[in-house]
């Protein structure tokens, strides 16, 4: 028998819990799954469920108003912001209640609704004072959103996207702070649905994107639409029921608000777990000195997991981290360092934007990546055209010496299709060569894919197009 309760204790109980519960209970029946915040995962209350249906009613008013172009009249659609925003919360409750029923089939004597946090190592003190000790520990505590303290001036006119789902009508306006994932979704699909939106970003930064040149068109087809500040110095003030937001000396770059919505980011939910009473190796802002490939931190027993180590705040991310996590803290002190998948990412704007495998800026700031690009842009696609979504551009890149392809980064019609695509293609390790040799179909968006890579394979001095297979030739020819 062992000297501790349990082999294994999880910290959390979101998807990274989930996920590392369901891992470890394959090795063994003694863990402690520990929770005292509401069930449901961020995802499915506050993240990316609400959002998409927000997101759902924002793009079906903007297709109504723009049918002229196929020669079919329409009116502009009137928005019932009570209809929308209970749609929203009803069925974003509905997903919450899957997840519930999840939980609820895990063993009963395992699910600790309390908070936990570290008294020594091996030790978890809980909120009701109670003790109890572990073999092994997981930390998945997730995150919660960050929150500038100038924002604070905003007083209760302050919100969060979490916030914004408990909404019973829509707003008239809103000061949308943070102009990456979050941000441009809600603010794009905010001002769809009639509300007036500025978005005020930092560092001329457009959502995940580091291509300077898929940067600069997305930064242009958003600013159609609707007001954005990629970059500013704001001075933030309230009067009465408003939120002033003032961007420059000059007086006319100052607006008034019924809300200024943070989505600058989230925050690991670390600093109420009592790590410093433990000795985990911590870097100079308290989080955790992990390994990646094995969610072990430093030579200890604990593992993390989830949008609590900050990396990769994403559900399938947080999924893989929590299996990895489970596995290793289960079958302890055997830790095994497990290969990621291709690194995946999406924001569902319109045009939507992706990045896959190898971003511009991790090959630009890699030593020794000689790298080459080719692009094409969706403004004259046969595809995009026909169905009026001809805006965008993809750039994909390739490896010189070897052709094969790296990564990819896009706005434009149909990216969360193309970015798993390309995703399959870097996990089979492709070149450029295997990838057009695969078949594409006339007319379709993918043919703006095979054009990228032609202009890739061109560029990395392989000719304009690869050479055809013969399957009738014999050996040698």
């Amino acid at each position: 028998m062992s000297e501790y309760q349990y082999d294994v204790a999880i910290l959390g109980v979101g998807t990274a819990g989930m996920s590392a519960y369901r891992e470890a209970s394959q090795y063994t029946q003694r863990i402690a799954l520990i929770d005292g915040g509401p069930l449901g995962t961020t995802c499915a209350r506050v993240g990316c469920m609400p959002s998409k249906l927000l997101i759902a009613a924002a793009d079906a008013a903007h297709h109504m108003r723009h049918t002229d172009k196929f020669g079919v009249k329409s009116t502009d659609p009137e928005i019932d912001g009570k209809a929308v925003m209970l749609r929203v919360r009803s069925e974003r409750d509905r997903f919450v209640g899957f997840v519930k029923e999840a939980v609820e089939e895990f063993d009963k004597a395992d699910l600790i609704r309390e908070y936990g946090e570290f008294v020594d190592d091996h030790t978890i003190r809980l909120s009701s004072g109670k003790t109890l000790t572990a073999k092994t520990i997981i930390i998945a505590t997730g995150s919660r959103p960050n929150i500038p303290a100038p924002f604070e001036a905003a007083g209760d006119r302050l919100i969060v996207n979490d916030d914004v789902f408990e909404w019973e009508t829509l707003p008239k306006s809103v000061a949308v702070f943070g102009a990456g994932v979050i941000g441009l979704e809600l603010g794009q699909s905010l001002s769809r649905l009639g509300v007036r939106v500025r978005l005020f970003g930092r560092d001329n930064l457009v959502g995940p994107l580091s291509d300077p040149d898929v940067q600069n068109y997305a930064a242009r087809a958003f600013e159609t639409e609707f007001p954005v500040v990629w970059h500013a110095d704001t001075q933030i003030s309230r009067e009465g029921d408003e939120v002033v937001v003032r961007w420059s000396d000059n007086a006319e770059d100052e607006e008034r608000f019924d809300y200024l919505i943070a989505a600058t980011g989230r925050r690991p939910n670390l600093d109420k777990i009592g790590l410093n009473n433990t000795s985990l190796p911590l870097d100079e802002r308290g989080t955790p000195l992990y390994d990646p490939l094995s969610g072990r931190i430093g030579e200890t027993h604990v593992f993390v997991a989830g949008d609590a180590t900050v990396d990769l705040p994403l559900l399938h991310e947080a999924a893989d981290e929590g299996r990895i996590a489970g596995e290793n803290a289960a079958r302890y002190p055997h830790s095994y360092r497990r290969k990621r998948r291709t690194p995946l990412g999406v924001v569902f704007s319109d045009p939507q934007i992706m990045v896959v495998g190898a971003s511009y800026r991790s090959l630009v700031e890699k030593a020794g990546c000689d790298f080459e690009i080719g692009e094409v842009s969706f403004d004259d696609q046969g595809r995009a055209r026909v169905m009026g979504i001809n805006k965008g551009l993809l750039r994909v890149y390739g490896e010189k010496e070897t052709g094969r392809f790296l990564g990819a980064e896009m706005i434009g019609p149909a990216a969360e299709n193309i970015a798993h695509l390309l995703a399959w293609s870097i996990e089979s390790n492709e070149t450029v060569d295997d990838i057009l040799n695969k078949p594409f179909y006339h007319p379709v968006i993918e043919e703006g894919v095979r054009t990228a890579f032609r202009n890739l394979n061109h560029a990395l001095g392989f000719g304009p197009n690869p050479p055809l297979r013969c399957i009738d030739c014999g050996p040698g020819a």
